[in-house]
């Protein structure tokens, strides 16, 4: 496979990631109003510190917070584009997509001080995150499919 290729494959999971970043949008908002929370700010949180973004109010939290959502959800569907250039598609690709994307944010986000370690959260948050970050690969998985055929 040449670099042409592997730009495609990219470029088709960038697009794929933007797909995913809509289905998890859906799946977390959901569940969010099902148990009366509200958004998570740990992301937004994470990009700030890295970055030395401090939004000045509520509503420039909520568009830095959107724009960092959607950012982060579409750069890794880059990664599954570099899964197919490896060969992994399908259900294999979808796992070690999920695999990869949320791992990171287990392990960025506690070094980062934004959310707590796994060991220190409830089974149930880290079951619920987990789902979420399961929605993304699989529908990132199935937009990828879909532009590669």
């Amino acid at each position: 496979m040449g670099l042409g290729d592997t730009a495609a494959a990219v470029g088709k999971g960038l697009f794929a990631g933007a797909a995913g970043t809509a289905a998890m949008t859906v799946s977390s908002t959901l569940e969010a109003k099902l148990r009366d929370r509200g958004s998570s700010s740990a992301p937004a949180d994470a990009a700030g510190k890295v970055l030395g973004v401090q939004p000045r109010d509520p509503a420039g939290q909520a568009r830095f917070s959107n724009v960092v959502h959607w950012g982060y959800g579409t750069s890794w569907g880059a990664v599954r584009g570099l899964l197919s250039v490896a060969g992994l598609d399908g259900g294999r690709a979808a796992a070690a997509h999920w695999a990869v994307v949320w791992g990171s944010a287990q392990v960025m986000l506690p070094a980062l001080d934004v959310a707590p370690p796994p060991w220190k959260s409830p089974p149930e948050e880290i079951g619920i995150d987990a789902f979420h970050y399961a929605v993304y690969a699989v529908a990132t998985g199935v937009a990828f499919a879909a532009l590669d055929a």
